[in-house]
């Protein structure tokens, strides 16, 4: 339900804040004192476009924010499934700047107007005398038969059952296509695998190759730089290690005078031994380094065979090579032996047909059971409301081969005529906006007691009746307001007197820019403001009276 409607800088409106009851609301007003702009600034934060033009001032940002309390909605796979925070009290913003850019909100985290205007449809149901869309919408009236039929529990089970249905068939189709496409493909993949197959691939190889390629090119300057190195080191007339040997026996000699000259002598000794296992290494690499073409001509093979079918694969290492030879033999076993896993699964869809249909056809029995019912409340409450020759017929059809859909297998039309003799057909065609009008408030109080609808919003529903058959729409209204909120802009007192709530529309005239004011009446006031709706702006006691007796003061 809507609790709280704030509206800043929108047409006629600088600042409103209104808060709503539960119940009943009625929100009178004269012609044009601005009922419609407070509809139009509700349809914001239901997402509906909004131009800057309408501001009520165009240096300002027009701020529309509701807060509605939705536990009861069963709405959380909603907020689940579009990243929203979920709260009981939720509140929606709708933000539009002097230029026109627009922002919404849901509970302060930013969403299209896509999002807004689900959440919005789902939250609140504005319904005029021209808005025959949803009373004509298979969804609707299908909506309308399971409520009747109370198989909420066995619905959510079979749409349940029904996407896990619909996921398992669809992963059918793409096993389908790829082992087709497997299996005529499977010569090349075959061919591609044993290529890559005979190669032996190992992963850090190409790094390794190269580095020896490297070497052996340019062998015969390290095997040279070697020999100078270990001349130098060793073997030299003035070498580094004897010089470093001599001036090590100098030290030896000293050390018994200090001890820091010991300490010196230690150090250089080990730096000896350092010098002499370089050496030694030095010698061994000088030993082993010989110019091997035959061995470059192996190793340069080698590389080119990698580098060939890197380019050929359209990759830069052998890690990549070996995950396409991975994919590859995926792809031969999928050709091979893709069909035992598409006629498994093929038999798990059936079982889950099979377990749909028995659900759908339990389904069917309930909604084909509850049409006669439904006929009959819906005629019965028309006849209150002045139409005693309305006539409803629910015609009941299956899908095509009975074909499983989201919602079972179930086809559902609402027949109408609201006059005597004539023949039944679809709703909008044979139904006057006000009969229409009658036609869904009767449909919805009867909803109403069976599921949690959204809030209704009825504008000028009273359009086209009067006496007896206005004071029975109102006690209609006031009968579906005990199971959800229902707010109607009326002008009728029948209607008006029915409310828990009251609201006045008004323009205030008193500063020097004309604004639309909206305020809660008191007991006093709503029976001035009925007594005037009855009689005129200056209602006599006859009309208080009269106002009283509605009102039932």
């Amino acid at each position: 339900m809507l609790q709280q409607l704030t509206i800043n800088n929108y047409a006629l409106i600088n600042n409103l804040d209104i808060n709503f009851d539960a119940g009943l609301n009625i929100i009178t007003g004269e012609t044009g004192a601005g009922k419609s702009i407070i509809l139009g600034a509700l349809s914001l934060i239901l997402g509906q476009r909004a131009e800057s033009k309408y501001f009520f001032n165009q240096q300002k940002k027009c701020v529309i924010e509701g807060t509605f309390k939705i536990g009861s909605f069963h709405l959380k796979a909603f907020f689940e499934d579009n990243d929203l925070d979920y709260e009981t009290d939720t509140v929606l913003r709708r933000e539009i700047s002097a230029d026109g850019k627009s922002r919404a909100f849901v509970n302060d985290t930013p969403v299209n107007l896509a999002t807004l205007k689900l959440l919005g449809e789902q939250l609140i149901d504005i319904h005029s005398q021209q808005a025959t869309r949803e009373i004509n919408d298979p969804a609707f009236q299908l909506l309308v038969v399971d409520g009747v039929a109370k198989h909420q529990p066995l619905l959510t089970q079979y749409q349940s059952d029904f996407r896990a249905f619909k996921k398992a068939t669809n992963k059918l189709q793409q096993l389908i296509a790829d082992s087709d496409k497997a299996k005529a493909d499977l010569d090349y993949f075959q061919f591609q695998f044993e290529e890559l197959e005979k190669v032996s691939l190992i992963e850090n190889e190409q790094d390794e190759l190269e580095q020896e390629l490297y070497t052996l090119n340019n062998a015969e300057e390290i095997k040279r730089n070697l020999t100078a190195a270990l001349y130098l080191i060793k073997d030299g007339e003035s070498a580094a290690a004897l010089q470093i040997k001599e001036a090590n026996q100098q030290l030896a000699s000293l050390e018994k005078f200090n001890p820091a000259i010991a300490e010196l002598h230690e150090r250089l000794s080990s730096a000896l031994i350092e010098l002499k296992d370089i050496a030694g290494e030095i010698e061994q690499l000088e030993d082993a380094t010989q110019t091997n073409e035959a061995r470059a001509n192996e190793v340069n093979a080698r590389l080119s065979l990698i580098y060939n079918l890197q380019k050929k694969h359209r990759v830069n290492t052998n890690a990549e090579l070996l995950a396409i030879q991975e994919e590859l033999s995926v792809k031969i076993q999928q050709a091979m032996f893709g069909d035992e896993e598409i006629s498994s699964l093929q038999e798990q869809i059936e079982l889950q047909k099979a377990d749909l249909e028995k659900l759908a056809a339990q389904l069917s029995a309930n909604r084909v059971d509850a049409l006669p019912d439904i006929e009959q409340q819906v005629m019965d409450t028309l006849a209150e409301m002045g139409m005693g020759n309305a006539q409803l017929k629910i015609e009941h059809s299956y899908t095509t081969n009975k074909e499983l859909t989201k919602n079972g297998t179930d086809q559902i039309k609402f027949m109408f005529t609201a006059n005597k003799g004539h023949n039944l057909a679809e709703m909008s065609k044979v139904a006057s906006g006000g009969e229409l009008s009658r036609l869904m408030l009767s449909i919805k109080s009867i909803i109403a007691r069976y599921t949690a609808l959204p809030t209704i919003i009825f504008d000028e529903i009273d359009t086209g009746v009067s006496g007896e058959v206005a004071n029975k729409v109102g006690i209609i209204m006031e009968r579906l307001a005990q199971n959800l909120q229902v707010m109607t802009i009326t002008h009728l007192p029948q209607i008006a007197s029915k409310g828990k709530s009251h609201y006045f529309v008004y323009k205030d005239n008193t500063s020097d820019v004309t604004q639309t004011q909206i305020k809660q009446l008191t007991n006093d006031e709503r029976i001035v403001e009925i007594a005037k709706m009855l009689s005129g702006d200056k209602p006599g006691e006859s009309a208080l009276q009269n106002a009283k007796d509605l009102l039932e003061i």
